[in-house]
């Protein structure tokens, strides 16, 4: 196909299930990205590309494509105050409940001597978003100058922030078109737009948590297999070495929903009120890959021994401190949490109707309850509520009488926590067997490794 096709010439092509060279969707893609493509087109080639696929070499070139629309970071060569002298990494995940590695992962990473340039977004459906986390501690700026993010990064060793309008743009246009013509769920569309954000900010290294299980953004333990071998394939060969973890979402990850709820519970991770447990688990050994593909460790061991005592001895914590003061939110926020984040003022036990054992849970039903509460967006336009939530969520296997509710839920009024509670009972089943006899799913699935070429 020439180079300089028209539009419509190469959208007909896709349509006809040909594969499109790297000019042609590099010329498609800076359509999208100036809007010299129209809103039209752009539906009409997303629909070509959902129906007939891409094979490996597009979704690279597409991700290769999206990435460079915009600013791409670089983080050396920028003189001897920004350079940064270790390795660049970072992290994404689909979605979940409960998923606050974000918030931990990040300066447990930059205490071990990474930096982490981490760009997230906000809530989608029934998973909550890190920026919406973020946004309950007071004066927390998701939205710094591009000077600011690079000397905090360099500083503190890593700041969580939003999108800006530089990184990625054609990403940002095609996922609204993308999102009303119902082919959002391409694989090619969405192995792009995460990769296309996250590679834009100059990483040496990527690790992908790809979730499975009922709370999943992918339908099934298969898809989402597949996503995460293609995510690791296509951005390993685009230059970032990615390794991408299968885990389990089939009950939220943490013992809790919400955003200052959430916040509170990574505090207590990294000042060491709260040890063990699932976030932990997924946190650490996400953390150990980034440190081996960093070359900040010698081998998995190493890395797990340096992530111990860098936590142990409150080094990350200081670094989530000075990633939060660096922001604008409060200096003294590890401290003194319980003034500066937000609490509901309902907060009750929410009962099983019978005594016995936790068996599985609807656990993107357990999301949409703290969206119903208004942890969430039902659209775009939405407010979101940050003192409401969910806390002390039983898990998979766990005894429930009592002494033991299925969870707290943390709303606005009586009437909320009482609709709040009826979900939560809809959507984690309760067994009568003896405590033992149901097993938990695994956590970690799988581990799926990509150097790049």
């Amino acid at each position: 196909m020439p180079a300089r096709a028209l539009p419509q010439e190469l959208i007909r092509a896709k349509r006809d299930g040909e594969a499109l060279s790297p000019d042609a969707i590099r010329e498609l893609v800076g359509g999208i990205a100036n809007e010299s493509l129209s809103d039209a087109q752009v539906g009409a080639l997303a629909m070509a590309i959902y129906l007939n696929g891409m094979n490996a070499a597009e979704t690279v070139a597409l991700t290769e494509a999206v990435r460079d629309s915009g600013e791409v970071l670089t983080w050396r060569g920028l003189g001897q105050d920004l350079d940064l002298p270790g390795p660049v990494l970072d992290k994404h995940s689909t979605g979940g409940v409960g998923d606050l590695v974000s918030l931990v992962l990040g300066p447990w990473v930059a205490a071990c001597g990474g930096f982490v340039p981490m760009v997230s977004g906000r809530g989608l459906g029934h998973t909550g978003g890190t920026l919406d986390k973020l946004e309950a501690i007071p004066g927390y700026d998701i939205a710094p100058s591009r000077e600011h993010f690079r000397r905090l990064v360099r500083e503190s060793g890593v700041a969580i922030v939003g999108q800006t309008a530089e990184l990625a743009p054609a990403d940002r246009r095609l996922y609204a078109i993308r999102d009303v013509t119902a082919t959002v769920e391409s694989l090619p569309l969405i192995v792009s737009s995460i990769l296309g954000k996250k590679l834009a900010c100059g990483l040496d290294a990527l690790v992908m948590d790809v979730k499975s299980g009922s709370g999943a953004f992918m339908p099934t333990l298969e898809k989402s297999r597949e996503l995460a071998e293609t995510i690791a394939e296509v951005a390993s060969r685009a230059g970032t070495p990615t390794t991408a973890l299968l885990t389990d979402m089939s009950q939220p990850l943490a013992p809790c929903a919400g955003n200052a709820v959430e916040v509170r519970e990574a505090i207590a991770l990294l000042i060491g009120e709260k040890t063990g447990g699932r976030l932990l688990e997924v946190t650490r050994t996400l953390a150990a890959e980034l440190l081996l593909a960093g070359r900040l460790a010698a081998n998995r061991d190493a890395a797990l021994a340096l992530l111990d005592e860098r936590l142990a001895s409150g080094a990350a914590a200081e670094r989530f401190a000075r990633m939060v003061a660096g922001l604008g939110g409060p200096a003294d926020l590890l401290e003194r949490h319980e003034r500066y984040l937000p609490r509901a003022p309902v907060v009750r036990p929410v009962c099983a109707e019978r005594s016995g054992q936790v068996s599985r849970m609807d656990t993107r039903a357990v999301g949409l309850a703290v969206v119903a509460l208004g942890g969430g967006r039902r659209a775009p336009q939405d407010a979101i509520d940050p003192a409401v939530g969910l806390t002390g969520i039983a898990s998979i296997g766990e005894a429930i009488d009592g002494e033991r509710p299925l969870a707290w839920v943390h709303a606005r009024s009586e009437a909320d926590a009482e609709r709040a509670a009826a979900r939560l009972r809809a959507a984690i089943e309760v067994n009568d067997v003896a405590t033992g006899d149901v097993t938990p799913p695994t956590l970690i699935q799988d581990v799926i490794r990509r150097e790049a070429p």
